[in-house]
């Protein structure tokens, strides 16, 4: 009984050890995420292509429709 009472005592103590080094440890705050415009000149980008589709799709219908 004694021996067992001896393992739980040391199991608890490196438990205990363990828990308090993995607290210990903090990591920093990671950053704010930022823009570095790629995303906007993307926005922009692909509204311009947009555009550009309904623009051909709107002159062609018109010239389809002179014939």
């Amino acid at each position: 009984m004694e021996a067992k009472r001896a393992m739980m005592m040391m199991l608890a103590l490196v438990m205990g050890m363990a828990f308090s080094v993995v607290q210990a440890t903090s990591s920093a705050p990671a950053p704010s995420p930022t823009s570095d415009g790629t995303s906007i000149d993307q926005g922009i980008a692909y509204a311009l292509m947009l555009l550009a589709l309904v623009l051909t799709y709107l002159i062609h219908a018109a010239d389809v429709f002179n014939y």
